[in-house]
């Protein structure tokens, strides 16, 4: 049970002021002060809020408003925020740079807290405090994040975000009630923002995407963390309709294609994050059991249609979990009418179930998702060892010619070669002069092909592969495509080209190494082992 707290202007006035007052302190922070762009962007924030409660002092005072502060904390908020943090957690004591913005988390909840308080208190006398901000913004930085001379941005996406919530409503089964998701809409529309305008370089949107599959059996963590929400408020459905849909695609995708849809997962890890932590808001989701089932689906096949499309006009992949969320808000009561028409309502699941209490019936959808999750993963469709982020996959789908193969393999060893592997960049300049020649490997490619061969066999050369080196003279010198020589890689590539997408290799001893290169299909390392 929550409490009310009455409170005169004054006492309103000190009570909103404390969240300007403690942003005002981040600026102390050595990463704040040490920075004029982020310390302006802290500043700025704090004066906004102690501008704003002036304004709503004096109108108070004016007026002769009294203000209520009530305080009732709701499960849907600390059990979702629960669940946020041990992903953070988990995720940062594998990838450095979370930790590093905690303080930047902290001032980012901060604010959200002030905000949300003025805003409630300028358009009605009683404000809810409780934990409503803090998923808001574990959300958020789960997804995006702009870099620190950038940062000015993630105070508006905030703000956007509780603004959208409180201003943007409509009548649902009787209850006037917010639309969008809060943390949700501001991502899409920053997102649209960031891709019309081609600025997504000051985010960190693609290292968050990256390094989110670096900690050991992600997968299986963001499955057992969710349980909890989905017992509670029966979102199980959507969770299990959006990676069960996208699952199969992907199956499907491969048989046709021979090759991975996502290149290397079947659901990438932001996306199956996407799908327990982003879209599942019981609050702007589908009341309806099978509602809900659809609402999943949809957001598992439209994370497919967003990937084709923004890989179609150029524009960074990364957002196909993002961009949708908000229209899919916007159809839930069309869903629900559907779900509720006389003829689907026989198939709704929960119609099996209403002899149950809907605690136990979402403990039984529980119960059917652990074992499709096991499934699924027992059948390679999740976990830590999908063949598609291991070079030799992509080697053979070149060599047979299946579809976009060479060049995906021609990024993939082009990242390795920058991350200093000398083999990577052998390979890389001859399958890049391969495919800029004449025939080979069935795909040609535009652009300066031999321009970009040269430079990689040079950077080879320069990391110490000898062959990338005869092979940059050959090269220079004007020789064929038949004068390139190739070489296994070395005991210094094999921490570089063996992690796949996951995080760096910790077991560097030859025999470990060789055992791992084994069963990732490097033939040469396997003969070694004999």
């Amino acid at each position: 049970m929550g409490r009310a707290i009455a409170l005169s202007p004054a006492g309103a006035f000190a009570a909103a002021l404390v969240p300007a007052l403690a942003l005002a302190t981040f600026l102390l922070v050595d990463r704040v002060h040490d920075n004029p762009t982020l310390f302006r962007a802290f500043l700025g924030a704090a004066l906004a809020l102690g501008a704003w409660n002036v304004v709503l002092l004096v109108t108070s005072q004016r007026g002769g408003r009294r203000r209520t502060l009530e305080i009732a904390p709701r499960a849907q908020h600390y059990v979702q925020a629960c669940a946020q943090a041990s992903v953070l957690l988990y995720w940062g004591w594998h990838w450095a740079p979370v930790y590093d913005a905690v303080p930047l988390i902290a001032g980012q909840l901060v604010f959200a807290y002030g905000f949300d308080l003025l805003l409630g208190w300028s358009r009605r006398d009683a404000h809810r405090l409780g934990f409503g901000p803090v998923p808001v913004i574990f959300s958020i930085n789960l997804f995006l994040w702009f870099t620190d001379d950038w940062f000015h941005f993630q105070f508006l996406l905030v703000a956007i975000g509780f603004a959208a919530k409180e201003l943007i409503r409509w009548e649902r089964d009787g209850r006037l009630v917010h639309i969008f998701n809060p943390a949700s809409f501001p991502l899409a529309v920053f997102a649209l923002a960031l891709i019309v305008t081609g600025m997504s370089d000051v985010t960190r949107a693609q290292d968050i995407a990256i390094s989110q599959f670096y900690p050991p059996q992600m997968y299986l963590w963001i499955f057992l963390i969710a349980l909890p929400g989905q017992y509670l408020f029966g979102v199980t459905t959507m969770t299990m309709a959006a990676v069960v849909s996208t699952y199969l695609f992907g199956l499907l995708y491969f048989a046709v294609t021979g090759v991975y849809f996502f290149y290397d997962s079947y659901i990438p890890i932001a996306v199956f994050l996407g799908m327990h932590l982003l879209f599942t808001d019981p609050s702007t989701s589908p009341r309806t059991e099978l509602g809900r089932i659809a609402f999943g689906v949809l957001y598992g096949l439209s994370t497919v249609v967003l990937y084709v499309v923004l890989g179609r006009v150029g524009a960074p992949t990364f957002y196909d979990k993002l961009l949708q969320v908000p229209l899919l808000n916007l159809s839930v009561i069309v869903i629900d009418r559907a779900a509720r028409s006389d003829v689907l309502q026989r198939f709704d699941p929960a119609a099996l179930g209403r002899a149950l209490a809907p605690r136990r019936r979402y403990l039984a959808y529980i119960g059917v998702w652990a074992v499709v999750f096991t499934a699924i993963s027992a059948a390679g469709g999740v976990g830590d060892r999908h063949p598609g982020q291991w070079v030799p996959f992509w080697q053979q789908a070149c060599e047979e010619g299946r579809p976009h193969a060479c060049s995906f393999l021609v990024a993939k060893q082009s990242g390795l070669c920058n991350m200093g592997s000398g083999w990577a960049c052998n390979e890389a300049g001859v399958l890049q002069a391969t495919l800029s020649g004449t025939g080979g490997v069935g795909e040609d490619r535009e652009g300066d092909g031999q321009i970009e061969a040269l430079f990689a066999f040079q950077r080879g050369c320069e990391l110490g592969f000898e062959v990338a080196c005869g092979n940059y003279r050959a090269m220079f010198d004007g020789g064929g495509i038949g004068s390139f020589e190739r070489a296994p890689p070395t005991v210094e590539d094999y921490p570089i080209v063996l992690r796949g997408s996951k995080g760096e290799i910790t077991h560097r001893e030859p025999a470990a190494l060789d055992a791992r290169a084994c069963r990732q299909g490097w033939l040469d390392a396997c003969r070694s082992l004999k």
